[in-house]
């Protein structure tokens, strides 16, 4: 068989994403599978065993594809003649363009009205009841595969590491001290977003340890936003926010000990390279959305107008992330560091 499969447009919904990699390769291991992603997502999964080829495809930052554009993608799509597409995106225009492009079987959920554009819409549960991991699972059913317990797993290699760790090196790290990352941002909202001043707060106390290091991560949004943060802290606090590509970025996690991160990206790179979490949350569900198999790096102090799901909290309280303390979160990183002296 010639299988697609479109993978999700977001870093941390395309990390949950590739346990689908994992169970179609195991499946059908003489297909030949393609990986459908948007630039520069797809830089993530160059080294995934699990597929064959990556069909990479840009997408303007406003989201509108141009007309030739879109028929170049479809007869991309039609020029590989597919078996079998399974769509990991709820967009009608993703099943439109398996459709045009000819895939033969396209499997995705019955969402946005786009059910009559394939042959096997899967009615998947409302948004919080289960894992994303869980969901994108359900999508296989129809091909005999049963939600399995591969997990979410990204793959660097030996020279991607050794220059990860000569960048921290450069910035003043010394190797085999703790390093602890923080990650202030996240791309969906303000409201996912632990205050600026605790992510500062927590730095200054963390710091007063001479022997740790920081390293505070982000994207060219967050720059300005993490040099505020990392103003006239100690030279062991290393600012690369803005810097690494989104493999190095994967490969630097992967140094940490710890990492410190709102719900975004970032934070489920980290669950996939087992690097231990304190995963913030607010706005959002992690029983939906948390990194998949350690829950108990979650915060979440569940007010009553929690998960809302919005970019910016719409009462201007921010009492979900208020009420977690810079307290609680010193401590369940000095808790961690201390279980890993012990192991």
């Amino acid at each position: 068989m010639n299988i697609i499969i479109r993978m999700p447009n977001w870093i941390g919904d395309l990390v949950m994403a590739t346990p689908i990699l994992a169970d179609v390769r195991k499946a059908f291991p003489s297909a030949s599978i393609t990986a459908m992603c948007r630039r520069p997502l797809c830089d993530l999964l160059t080294k995934d065993p699990s597929i064959d080829e990556l069909f990479c495809f840009t997408k303007p930052e406003n989201g509108f594809l141009r007309r030739e554009d879109k028929r170049d993608i479809i007869s991309k799509i039609a020029a590989g003649k597919y078996d079998l597409g399974i769509l990991l995106t709820n967009s009608f225009s993703s099943a439109w363009w398996f459709w045009q492009g000819g895939v033969k079987r396209r499997i995705g959920s019955a969402r946005s009205f786009r059910s009559w554009f394939l042959t096997d819409p899967v009615p998947i549960p409302n948004k919080g009841i289960e894992h994303q991991v869980i969901t994108y699972k359900r999508l296989l059913q129809p091909l005999g595969i049963s939600i399995s317990s591969t997990k979410p797993r990204l793959f660097f290699d030996v020279a991607e590491r050794r220059i990860a760790k000569q960048l921290l090196t450069q910035q003043g790290y010394v190797e085999g001290k703790p390093l602890i990352g923080i990650n202030v941002g996240a791309s969906y909202g303000s409201a996912k977003c632990w205050p600026p001043e605790r992510f500062r707060a927590l730095a200054v106390d963390l710091l007063r340890d001479k022997d740790v290091f920081l390293v505070f991560f982000g994207d060219a949004s967050t720059t300005k936003l993490v040099k505020e943060i990392a103003r006239g802290l100690p030279q062991r606090a290393i600012d690369i926010a803005g810097i690494t590509s989104l493999r190095e970025l994967g490969c630097l996690i992967e140094e940490c000990n710890i990492l410190v991160s709102n719900d975004s990206g970032p934070m489920h790179i980290a669950a996939a390279v087992g690097t231990p979490l304190i995963a913030l949350f607010g706005s959002t569900e992690p029983v939906a959305t948390g990194p998949f198999g350690v829950p108990e790096s979650v915060i979440h102090k569940r007010p009553a107008c929690s998960p809302c799901y919005k970019r910016k909290c719409p009462l201007e309280k921010f009492t979900c992330m208020e009420e977690i303390s810079v307290e609680e979160v010193v401590a369940k990183v000095r808790a961690q560091l201390e279980r890993e002296d012990r192991v």
